[in-house]
This record gives C-alpha cells, structure tokens and sequence, in this order.
C-alpha cells in the first residue's frame, strides 16, 4: 500500500497535518467499513436462514470489535506492542467509564441479571488471568494468547446455547396465531439483499478496515513521535476513542430508542471481546512486554494506574447493577469523572 502520508507531505503539507489528516481518513475507513462487513456477513447468515438472535450474538459482536482487532494486530506484527496493549484497555476503560457512563447518568436503566452476569463473570475471569500475567511476569506469551482466544471460544459456546435455549423457550410460548402475526410481519418488513451484494459488502469491509487499520497505527505512531507523547498514551486515548466510536453509536441508538440495558450489554460484551478476542489475537501474533514508557514513584505507570482503572471503571459499574439489578445516574456521572481524570492525567504524568 503507498505511504499516503509521504505522498500528501511531497505535495507540499506538513508531515504532522499530513499525519493528522491519514489519521482522520484511517478513523473513517475502520468506522465505515466496519458497518459495511457487519451488514454483508448478517445478509449471508440469512441467505442461509441463520436465526437473527444467533447472528446478533456472534458476526454482529465480532463485527464491532473488528476496529480493535485490525488496529492491534497490525500494532503488534509491526513491532508496536504498545498500542495494541495500550487500545485494548484504554478501549475497555472508554467503552466503560465515557459511553455506558453517558447512557447511565442521562438514563439509567433496570439489568437484567440473567443475561449480565455470564459476560460480566467471563469478562472478571480473563481479566485475572491478563492482569496475572501482566503482574507476575510482565510479558504475555503465545501461550497466554492461545488461552485468551481459547475463553473467546467457550465464550460464544456458552451464548450461542443460551440463544438457542432462549429462541426455542420463546417459541414454545407463542400460540399458533402469534407466530403467523409474527412471520407475516418479519416478510413485510423484510428488505431483501442479494447475495452479490453482501459479498461485496463483506470484501470491500474487510479491505477497508485493514487499511483504516493501517492508516490508524502509522500516523498514531508519527504524531507521537512528532509530539513527544509515547506510543501507549496515543493508543490509551485517540486510538481506543476511536475504535470505540461504534459502540457510541449503538449507545446513542439504543438510548434515543429507550433500550439503554441493550447498549450496556452491548459494551461488557465489547470489553470482555478487548481482552480475549483483541489481546488474544495480538499476543498469538507477536509476543509483547508490559509497556514501560512512563513510571510512577519508580513504578510502571500501567501497572498502577491503567489496569486498575480498568478493574475499577467494570466493577464499579457491573457489581452494583448485578446486586440492584438497575444502574444509578450518580455511578455515570462518577464513571465520567474518572475519564475525565483518567485522560487528563495520561498526558500530565
């Protein structure tokens, strides 16, 4: 692929406006594109008559978490074990602590309990494993990366025969005359794709989100050179903003629909998704160290600061939910601040 930026930069721009501009384009593509992917392969899951609630629960969710996914592994083939350590939490923290902080402190909502509580426990039990790993030996192996992928797998195991469970409990209720009204009213609203189309949809997505990926990590790493700011503050915050757009835009969706419960479920979805599905394809990848580009009384800063926050941010707001089973908008607003600070203070230190 041409380096753009060189090419915009011989015409006559600024390396660092040119950097900036790639950055912007690379954001979009991931954006865009992602939606393209999800759209072409949900088309094709029902071509063959793939249940929607399956298809929600594994191409869908996969398919929002691809952003994380390009950015990081192309971070790590390419020798930047920062920002793929750095975009996986900081976008955990971002998902947490500013979009599902959002949704709360405008509209809190009831929890289900049912559904909550098995990615939440998936998403504590990876994370003891990371942090472990993080704390214990400072590095993450292949091994650790293939265990990581391997949580992934049982995870979509565990939902797609809760789905299952629940699909056919649902029919089961239903009378006769309910699911005629139903099926009749699924053909109405139904809008056919062809399968030429969701095939072109699934190729042009996925080209577009490896070069966004692409675009996204290059001029990330010339703009913190250029600024002085290391490589996982850039990743903890432009870079995990930006992949976490859209899950902000399923948050406001869900939100001006009044289905706020949906949207978090969406976003613990997308956390545990950080660390089992991103990391874990990173670090299977290309093995990397604990990033130590900033201290704190001697002491690496994300050791201290970014994993538990991390912790905090998903505690804070899963535990209480589980236990009242509803969200409070003191726990936004407090989620809010922390990111506040949380930001502030990665380019302060």
């Amino acid at each position: 692929m041409p380096d753009f930026t060189q090419l915009l930069t011989k015409a006559g721009l600024p390396n660092m406006v040119a950097a900036v501009l790639m950055f912007v384009v690379g954001l979009v593509l991931l954006i865009k594109c992602g939606d393209w992917f999800v759209d072409g392969a949900s088309g094709i899951a029902h071509k063959f008559h793939v249940p929607e609630i399956l298809i929600g629960a594994t191409v869908v969710s996969i398919g929002t978490t691809l952003p994380e996914v390009m950015v990081s592994a192309t971070s790590a083939v390419s020798g930047h074990g920062e920002m793929a350590y750095g975009n996986a939490i900081g976008s955990i923290i971002c998902n947490t602590a500013l979009i599902a902080a959002i949704t709360i402190a405008v509209k809190p909502s009831k929890v289900d309990r049912k559904s909550f509580i098995v990615p939440v426990c998936f998403f504590f039990a990876a994370a003891a494993f990371y942090v472990a790993n993080a704390y214990a030996f400072g590095t993450f192996s292949r091994v650790s990366g293939l265990i990581l992928l391997g949580v992934f797998v049982a995870y979509m195991i565990v939902l797609v025969r809760q789905a299952i469970v629940e699909m056919k409990k649902t029919k089961e209720a239903q009378t006769p005359s309910e699911e005629a009204a139903q099926t009749e009213g699924a053909e109405e609203d139904e809008k056919p794709i062809s399968m030429a189309k969701c095939l072109i949809f699934l190729v042009i997505g996925a080209a577009g989100i490896a070069v966004g990926a692409d675009l996204l990590v290059d001029n990330g790493t010339i703009i913190a050179t250029g600024l002085g700011v290391p490589e996982s503050v850039v990743a903890l915050t432009f870079i995990a903003l930006g992949t976490s757009l859209p899950e902000l835009v399923t948050a406001i969706t869900s939100l001006a629909k009044g289905h706020g419960a949906l949207s978090l479920g969406n976003i613990v979805g997308a956390n545990l998704f950080n660390l089992v599905l991103v990391c874990g394809v990173s670090i299977s990848l290309n093995p990397f160290d604990v990033p130590a580009g900033k201290t704190i009384a001697g002491i690496n800063s994300s050791l201290i600061m970014d994993i538990p926050i991390m912790l905090f941010v998903m505690a804070f707001m899963t535990i209480p939910a589980l236990v009242r089973q509803k969200l409070s908008r003191v726990q936004g607003i407090v989620l809010l601040c922390i990111y506040a600070a949380f930001t502030v203070l990665q380019f302060v230190l």
